[in-house]
């Protein structure tokens, strides 16, 4: 059994109170390092958070109640990633940062409540709010559409949302979105993930869900993808320095590969799909200890 000192909680939302689909290998990878690891519910007012490194995982609620959750991060000792790292991961306004610095980013127009939006009138585009998780609250429209988006951007601004536009990138049908898993700093693993935008269709935000299915498989990144990916985590790490954990997911563009989200808070990570990648972020986390 391991000691007091050996033990890791692993942050998950009470709809998910055994974890994500990575629990099994990631719990065998902690216990081949001599590691007991437990998943908890963020948060469960009885967990004593002080005494143990907490590693965030599958808290995908805390969109519905961000600063409740910022709250929490704050008031955790040994967390990783770190509240910092979390508050600015977790709003998507980072993202006009790092177009800024020179990475190559999905254009974007930013709304905020109260702010005029103005809809492509040529081409169909993407809504979504600037706080989500899976997918949910984002809408594919094309220019015949815009009551039906007015009407979507209506409700996140009412919830005190900042609105994402941005154009639909036909190339992602094909290809698919790409997601470079690192970890502790060195890229693991890449999925391809299969397009979820059905046009006129907005991903559900009032339902129970609190993730839209995704279509996974392994992908061997291209040359070009994983230096776009490089370059930004050797800007996180100069920021915030190393990282346990990062993904880079990047859409498929007319002139190469483009970000459209940085996971730096409570990312599926596929350890499932990226052979010893569960053990890569065990033995990093028991350096953390």
């Amino acid at each position: 059994m391991s000691t007091d000192d050996e033990l890791v909680l692993l942050a998950t939302c009470s709809a998910f109170p055994d974890g994500d689909e990575d629990s099994a290998e990631l719990l065998d990878a902690f216990q081949a390092q001599g590691i007991e690891a437990r998943w908890v519910v963020w948060d469960d007012r009885h967990v004593d958070w002080s005494q143990h490194l907490v590693v965030v995982r599958s808290t995908w609620d805390y969109t519905q109640r961000r600063q409740e959750f910022l709250s929490w991060t704050r008031s955790v000792p040994r967390l990783a990633n770190r509240a910092d790292v979390i508050a600015w991961s977790s709003d998507k306004v980072y993202l006009r940062e790092l177009a800024q610095a020179g990475v190559p980013t999905v254009p974007t127009a930013w709304v905020a409540p109260g702010e005029r939006t103005d809809f492509p009138q040529d081409a169909e585009y993407v809504i979504k709010p600037s706080v989500g998780a899976g997918s949910r609250g984002t809408g594919r429209f094309r220019p015949e559409d815009a009551l039906l988006a007015t009407a979507h951007v209506e409700v996140l601004h009412s919830a005190g949302q900042t609105v994402l536009v941005q154009p639909y990138l036909d190339e992602i049908d094909a290809s698919g979105e790409t997601a470079l898993i690192y970890i502790d700093g060195r890229f693991s693993h890449a999925v391809t993930k299969g397009a979820m935008l059905e046009p006129g269709v907005v991903n559900a935000i009032a339902d129970r869900s609190l993730f839209v299915e995704e279509r996974i498989s392994p992908r061997e990144p291209s040359d070009i993808e994983l230096g776009i990916g490089n370059g930004i985590v050797d800007m996180l790490t100069k920021r915030f320095g190393t990282l346990l954990y990062t993904r880079v997911d990047l859409l498929p563009g007319p002139d190469g590969p483009m970000l459209v989200e940085l996971e730096l808070a409570e990312p599926s990570l596929f350890l499932t799909h990226g052979p010893g990648s569960a053990d890569l972020l065990a033995v990093a986390a028991a350096r953390l200890i």
